[in-house]
């Protein structure tokens, strides 16, 4: 697996869907300030890479969550990658809403899970895991089991660590920051001075400031 997330992280950054800056950081939609940027949604411009995530999700559910019955994506970064799994698989798909629509059925979950059945959810990236598990808790009040959730990233912030253990909901990912900061370390993309600043950072993202 660590070859694996080693190669990933290369090619995140390759294509830039990966962006250290830790002298200029970002500003995320929360409104924190980060000197990290990840945007795996760029993966479904490069038909090569596209079909590499696309396969090794797929690889990731059928080692770790082998008895899914359904594949859910959340919207709306993971409905792409969740479509090409499920297919993959040759499994039902649905995607779940950030919130229910405002209009007709009003749907939270879009296509048809079957009560009981073993879902297992997709996800391009894992910042503090909160969208990510309230598409969990709704398929679960759909009275379907949610048996694990596969992802593209996860910024592994002590604080996602925490909401997934306590949500019971084994998380596998393709690769990590740990994997992508050392790669950006072994390539020259960031120095030794960086990888201090990136790790005070990401103990605690709410409250860092450069």
């Amino acid at each position: 697996m660590d070859n694996l997330k080693k190669d990933f992280a290369q090619r995140l950054l390759k294509i830039k869907a990966i962006k250290l800056q830790p002298n200029n950081p970002f500003t995320w939609a929360s409104g924190w300030k980060s000197p990290f940027y990840c945007d795996n949604r760029k993966t479904l411009s490069y038909p090569e890479l596209r079909n590499y995530v696309k396969l090794e999700l797929t690889h990731a559910v059928l080692e770790h969550f082998p008895e899914a019955e359904a594949v859910a994506g959340v919207a709306t970064g993971a409905i792409p990658q969740g479509a090409l799994v499920a297919d993959a698989l040759n499994l039902p798909f649905v995607y779940v809403r950030s919130k229910p629509k405002d209009h007709g059925l009003e749907n939270l979950i879009e296509g048809e899970l079957r009560p009981g059945m073993k879902v297992v959810v997709v996800e391009d990236l894992i910042s503090t895991g909160g969208s990510s598990l309230k598409a969990v808790e709704a398929i679960r009040k759909n009275a379907c089991e949610v048996i694990g959730m596969v992802a593209s990233y996860t910024y592994g912030f002590p604080v996602a660590k925490k909401a997934f253990e306590d949500a019971g909901v084994e998380l596998v990912t393709l690769t990590d920051y740990e994997h992508v900061v050392a790669i950006a370390l072994e390539t020259g993309y960031i120095a030794d001075s960086d990888v201090e600043l990136l790790n005070e950072w990401r103990k605690d993202p709410a409250h860092w400031r450069v």
